[in-house]
């Protein structure tokens, strides 16, 4: 059917050869094809020209606006491929949401045909089910299919209100943390969580400790933290006004904890759509400057 828009098109079988890159003797043997099993003629031909018969006539109206549509989706695809169009779906956990808008505002008012689409989920939500373009995750990752690219590292620090070092003691090496009420992070109901600290010297403690109160949700942690609750192993990027404020404390300064790796990840393997590209290098490009962000 292309070819025979094209023929038509193009006004000639060799014209139409040229233009699709086949055989003059192969567009013509398509062309019979159609003919033979429509039961009909299409084409009067001449050794000087070529005349659509009705039926033909009538043919090429579906055949030209197939070969239209067709156009266009191809254009769309290319369109897709070399510039940020169409909606991006994109996952991010609730602490890290708020980065979104300043991170993807300069590429959202360069190209007015690109909307957003943000979901916030600490959950791990399937990208397929959701239809997710692009998920920030934070820490490692689970064996999948999935494409991951790490973006940068979230520096992460041990942290206490001033009211709760008041009243319980300022630890001062890391024998002291046991003795303190903990919040953690936990997405399933194992309260436990296991600090590796390292010193100046490059020597490392791993302290095995057991929370008091646990949560699937970073925000609400760092607010028990505020609230006086205990200490919580925070990050950098997450705590920083609250340290300049006053309102928390770093807890062990020289003892150093490991980063988490922020990461991009993708449900394809295959080129990435433009919108999903512009949308990594736009987030990376922004989170590096962050302070409490390791490169």
């Amino acid at each position: 059917m292309e070819i025979f828009a094209t023929v038509i098109e193009q006004g000639s079988m060799s014209g139409a050869a040229r233009a699709l890159g086949l055989s003059t003797s192969a567009v013509s043997q398509q062309v019979r094809e159609l003919e033979r099993r429509g039961g009909v003629t299409l084409l009067h031909r001449s050794t000087r020209k070529l005349a659509l018969t009705e039926a033909g006539a009538h043919f090429l109206e579906d055949c030209a606006a197939m070969l239209a549509a067709a156009r266009r989706a191809r254009q769309q695809l290319l369109q897709a491929r070399e510039a940020p169009v169409g909606q991006l779906r994109l996952s991010a956990p609730v602490g890290f949401a708020r980065h979104v808008a300043p991170a993807l505002g300069e590429l959202l008012a360069a190209y007015p045909a690109l909307s957003l689409r943000l979901l916030v989920d600490d959950a791990r939500i399937d990208l397929i089910d959701a239809r997710i373009d692009l998920a920030l995750r934070i820490g490692s990752l689970p064996d999948s299919s999935w494409v991951a690219r790490r973006l940068c590292g979230l520096e992460m620090m041990l942290c206490a209100a001033p009211g709760w070092l008041a009243a319980h003691g300022t630890p001062q090496r890391p024998d002291d943390l046991p003795a303190h009420q903990w919040l953690t992070i936990a997405r399933d109901d194992d309260p436990r969580l296991s600090l590796p600290l390292t010193d100046g010297a490059r020597q490392t403690r791993v302290l095995h400790l057991e929370a008091r109160i646990s949560s699937n949700n970073q925000l609400s942690m760092q607010q028990m933290c505020l609230a006086g609750l205990g200490l919580a192993r925070l990050g950098r990027v997450d705590v920083h006004d609250d340290l300049d404020a006053g309102r928390l404390v770093p807890v062990l300064p020289s003892w150093t904890l490991p980063a988490l790796d922020i990461w991009a990840v993708t449900p394809q393997r295959d080129a990435q759509p433009a919108k999903v590209r512009h949308a990594i290098d736009a987030l990376q490009r922004y989170l590096v400057k962050l302070p409490g962000i390791a490169a």
